[in-house]
């Protein structure tokens, strides 16, 4: 699927970022906490919540869902919105190719259609 202009941008910094293409490397199999995507990737703390947050702005990442810990913590697992990403560069046009993660789809149209009333 071509993609829109700002998740295109949003692409192409990721893509530039080595930091960033480790988490979405690291989320995108299954959900991972903020913690363990810093302990498997080796990011600092600071960097990986600064760079969670913006992709999660971006759509590259996808809160897979909030849960309150029983100290009252939250506690929000992500994952990949992105499985692959293919970039083309040709004669001064550039394309941007996704495959979604199709899980995390199916799982955002599951919560959406099972948030009417009861």
């Amino acid at each position: 699927m071509v993609v829109r202009d700002r998740l295109k941008q949003a692409i192409l910094v990721a893509v530039a970022d080595k930091e960033m293409m480790k988490i979405i490397e690291c989320a995108t199999g299954h959900p991972k906490s903020v913690i363990s995507i810093i302990k498997e990737t080796g990011i600092s703390h600071s960097t990986a919540y600064r760079k969670i947050k913006w992709m999660l702005e971006e759509g590259l990442l996808f809160t897979e869902k909030i849960e309150i810990t029983p100290d009252g913590k939250k506690f929000s697992p992500f994952k990949s919105t992105l499985k692959s990403i293919e970039i083309k560069y040709h004669e001064g046009k550039m394309t941007v190719q996704v495959e979604y993660n199709v899980n995390v789809l199916e799982r955002t149209a599951e919560r959406l259609f099972s948030l009417g009333p009861d």
